[in-house]
């Protein structure tokens, strides 16, 4: 099993329960550990064999151009769906970071994991 990550992407999106957090979009900070069978990428260094890590990120922006969720869990399963509809995702960390939310927290948000059965 080998692993892709990407740390501190920044997603643009209408999120929020409060009137106050509906008014403009929220910038999210998220990071991504995904487990998938990179062993075909390792030897024959083609992208084509490999879980193009710019694809995901741009997946994940699009979903959160698209949506307008009031919580960061129903975000992170629209997230999860579209990423395991796309790709050959084995498990997926998703950590959903929403900055400035709590006055007196440096950072606030979900963790979730999801393993593909087979």
């Amino acid at each position: 099993m080998q692993q892709i990550f990407i740390e501190g992407l920044s997603v643009p999106t209408l999120i929020g329960v409060y009137d106050w957090e509906r008014t403009q979009q929220t910038i999210l900070i998220m990071d991504l550990l995904i487990d998938a069978d990179l062993t075909q990428a390792m030897t024959s260094d083609d992208v084509n064999h490999t879980i193009d890590y710019a694809a995901v990120a741009e997946c994940v922006k699009e979903v959160g151009a698209a949506t307008s969720f009031e919580l960061l869990e129903a975000l992170s399963k629209a997230i999860v769906d579209a990423l395991c509809a796309r790709f050959p995702i084995q498990k997926l960390v998703l950590k959903i970071e929403k900055p400035g939310i709590l006055p007196d927290a440096q950072r606030v948000g979900i963790q979730i994991t999801h393993e593909v059965r087979a």
